[in-house]
C-alpha cells in the first residue's frame, strides 16, 4: 500500500509524488497549502509546474472522492442499497 503524504510542508522542488493522501480531507488540505504557495509568488518558475501538475492531480483525486459519493447518494436515493465501497 502506498504511503499517504503527511501534513509536511510541500517541496515544490521535488517531482511530484504518485502517492495520493489516504482521504479527502487530507487532499483538500494539501491542495489548499499548495495554492496558498502558488499564489504567493514566492516559487522560482521551474517550481510552479511541478507545483500546478501536482495540483491538477490532488484536484482529480478530490474529484473522483466526490464523484464516487455522489453515485452512492444516487443510489440511496434511489430506495437501493449496497455496500459503499470507498476508492
Amino acid at each position: 500500500m502506498p504511503k499517504a503524504r503527511t501534513t509536511a510542508p510541500i517541496d515544490p522542488s521535488e517531482p511530484p509524488a504518485i502517492d495520493m493522501p489516504v482521504s479527502y480531507e487530507a487532499a483538500m488540505q494539501e491542495l489548499e497549502r499548495l495554492v496558498a504557495q502558488l499564489e504567493s509568488g514566492a516559487m522560482p518558475l521551474e517550481q510552479l509546474l511541478t507545483g500546478y501538475q501536482r495540483g491538477a492531480a490532488l484536484l482529480q483525486f478530490c474529484r473522483d472522492k466526490l464523484q464516487a459519493v455522489e453515485e452512492q447518494i444516487q443510489v440511496l436515493d434511489n430506495g437501493t442499497t449496497k455496500a459503499w465501497k470507498p476508492q
